[in-house]
Parts: C-alpha cells; sequence; structure tokens
C-alpha cells in the first residue's frame, strides 16, 4: 500500500469530523451503530421532531406533508444494507487528490428500518412528465463556491423500486443525528452519497437534476456520473499491529483469514486470496450475506510461515465486474476499489 502523500490542514480537519470502520470489526454480521463509517459533508442540522415534516411534491397530483409519526404508522421493513462511500481508497490515488483523505475504511452495514418510498409517490400520484425524484437535505453549506442544500436525484424507475427506503431506524434504535435523524433515503446498491441524510423534501421534476451534488460531484468525469458500488473486498487484518505504523505481526502456523465482500452490480460470486502480493491467488469459502444487499462474508485457511508476507484480497461478482490490481485516477477520488494489501511480519 502506497503512502498517502501532502495531507493539508483542512484534509486533517475533514478527517476529525468523520470517521470510518475499524478494519477488525468487518467480522461483525451487521456494523455497531457507533462503529458504521460517516460522512458530514456540511454540519449536521438540529432537528425538532414535533415541527418536522417531510414534503412530497413537484410533479404529482397531490403534495403531501408528513409528520414522522405519521410515517411510522406506514407499513415498515426493515433491510441489512452495506454502505459504502464513493471516494473509498482516495487517499491510495497519485497525484493526490484534497478532499476527504479515506484509505480504505469508509464502508458498514446496517439494519435500517424505515417505510418503502415507492407506495408514498404512489400515493402522490406522480405524473406521466416526471422523469427524476429530487431528495433534498437540511444540510446547507458551501461546495465549489455555490452555496446550496445538499440535494441527490434518482431516476424515477430507480426511485420505484422495491428496496428504497425512508428510514427512521437503524440497528433497531432511532436514527441518531450524525446518521440523519430524523428521517434517512436509504437506496441499496448505490455508494454512500445517494442517502441522502435529514430529509425534508421529495420532489417530481420533469428533467434531470442539476445541483451541484448531482451535476458538479460525484463524476469520474464530465460525461460520466459515480455508478452503482463496484466490488470490493476487505481482509480483517491478521495478528497484532504496530501503534504507529499498523504493520502486523503474527506467529507462524495455521491462521484463518477473514473478510467482507461486496457489490452494487449482483451478489458476490467468488473471492480470491494471496498470501504473496498477488502472484498466486486461492479461492475462499463463502458466507451468506444477511440481505441481498448486505456484504458476503469469506474465510481463508492460510498455513503461515516465517517471514515478510503481502496479503491480498479480490471480489467478483454476478454481473462478471472484478477488483483491478490498481486504481484508476480521476478529479474526484471516485470508485477507488483497487485490491487491497496488508503487510504481515511472521516473527515466531
Amino acid at each position: 500500500m502506497l503512502a498517502p502523500v501532502g495531507i493539508s490542514l483542512e484534509e486533517l480537519q475533514l478527517a476529525a469530523r468523520n470517521h470510518g470502520l475499524p478494519l477488525e470489526t468487518l467480522r461483525h454480521d451487521v456494523t455497531p451503530i457507533g462503529l458504521h463509517y460517516l460522512l458530514i459533508h456540511f454540519d449536521i442540522p438540529q432537528v425538532d421532531a414535533r415541527t418536522w415534516r417531510l414534503a412530497v411534491d413537484g410533479l404529482v397530483e397531490r403534495s403531501l406533508s408528513l409528520t414522522l409519526e405519521e410515517l411510522k404508522e406506514r407499513p415498515a421493513r426493515t433491510l441489512a444494507v452495506t454502505l459504502e462511500c464513493a471516494g473509498n481508497g482516495r487517499a491510495l490515488l497519485s497525484p493526490h487528490i484534497p478532499n476527504q483523505p479515506w484509505l480504505l475504511e469508509a464502508v458498514g452495514t446496517a439494519e435500517w428500518t424505515g417505510t418503502p418510498l415507492a407506495p408514498l409517490l404512489e400515493e402522490a400520484g406522480v405524473q406521466h412528465a416526471a422523469v427524476e425524484v429530487v431528495f433534498t437535505g437540511l444540510d446547507r453549506g458551501v461546495q465549489g463556491d455555490v452555496e446550496h442544500d445538499y440535494a441527490r436525484s434518482l431516476p424515477l424507475a430507480d426511485a420505484l423500486r422495491d428496496e428504497v427506503l425512508l428510514a427512521y431506524a437503524i440497528n433497531g434504535q432511532p436514527l441518531p443525528p450524525q446518521h440523519g435523524f430524523p428521517l434517512r433515503l436509504v437506496v441499496p446498491g448505490w455508494y454512500g452519497m445517494t442517502h441522502v441524510k435529514w430529509l425534508r423534501s421529495i420532489t417530481a421534476v420533469g428533467k434531470p437534476f442539476d445541483g451541484w451534488q448531482q451535476a458538479v460531484a460525484y463524476r469520474l468525469n464530465e460525461d460520466t456520473p459515480v455508478p452503482r458500488m463496484l466490488p470490493r473486498s476487505l481482509l480483517v487484518p491478521p495478528g497484532i499491529p504496530d501503534f504507529l505504523t499498523r504493520e502486523r505481526r503474527l506467529s507462524a502456523g495455521p491462521c484463518l483469514l477473514e473478510g467482507r465482500a461486496w457489490s452494487g452490480h449482483g451478489p458476490i460470486e467468488r473471492v480470491e486470496v494471496s498470501v504473496d502480493g498477488g502472484r498466486s491467488w486461492g479461492d475462499a469459502t463463502l458466507g451468506e450475506p444477511a440481505s441481498e444487499f448486505a456484504w458476503r462474508g469469506w474465510s481463508f485457511r492460510w498455513d503461515a510461515t516465517l517471514g515478510e508476507h503481502v496479503l491480498a484480497c479480490r471480489a467478483t461478482d454476478a454481473s462478471g465486474r472484478t477488483q483491478p490490481d490498481e486504481g484508476e485516477w480521476n478529479e474526484g477520488g471516485y470508485c477507488n476499489n483497487a485490491v487491497q494489501r496488508v503487510r504481515v511480519v511472521v516473527t515466531y
């Protein structure tokens, strides 16, 4: 793994506000709330649930204004979903990209409880002229010298998918402020920027949304938006770490390597593991995911021998997509799903 260079004080400030998943906690099928990765673009808004309302408007036959309690009275669904930041792996790309300096830990899997979005849109009566649905949060700030509310859109067909939720609980608990209280969008299979937090309005529109977070941010290039989550596998670092370098130390002998793999393009069908830096690969044993939208556990038995080793893992999904050896650079540092490598020293 190359060391990120040129981290600025501004980026360290972002890193202090946001946090990733400690990789050793990949052992949990469902990530504890406080360990789930977190990215907050602007400020956490202060919301009074007694006065908060969700507006459903735009190209609809009937505009709606719903309280949190009214949403909770609607049919509910709980779904285990893996969320990953589109910038996961950004700090490992070269040349350096000034932004939230993620390494590999911007991921988590939670059980989200809420009401499905599609029946709400059907109740409002989305008009035939609508092509997208815009989701706007209460968080406001400046990015790219543009002051705006955080907002993202989905094509109407994607917004009507059965698995899209308006979530008010995580792991059986009410949403905490940092995760979008009182209501957030959950769109399984999509990178985290899509899951708008502190939701205040849902608006059907008749042309593609051109808000800053949609038309300028989260694009691989001018013509290509960030796609659904690409396949990725992460390894639980074995042994014990050096405090500063995080280099792993372990003893010789049988060692069970474990990890998780996921993709937004279909189920994970294969995970391969290398103990020699990628020169040779063996198939891992796959576990069963908590849902079709949750990561899949895997394990691989290794007889660790004395010396230095570079462990690696790579995932392949049902669409045939496989992790590359190296990530492709882009100005935003998005979608770097390059193979993870972990250096270990077997000492005794």
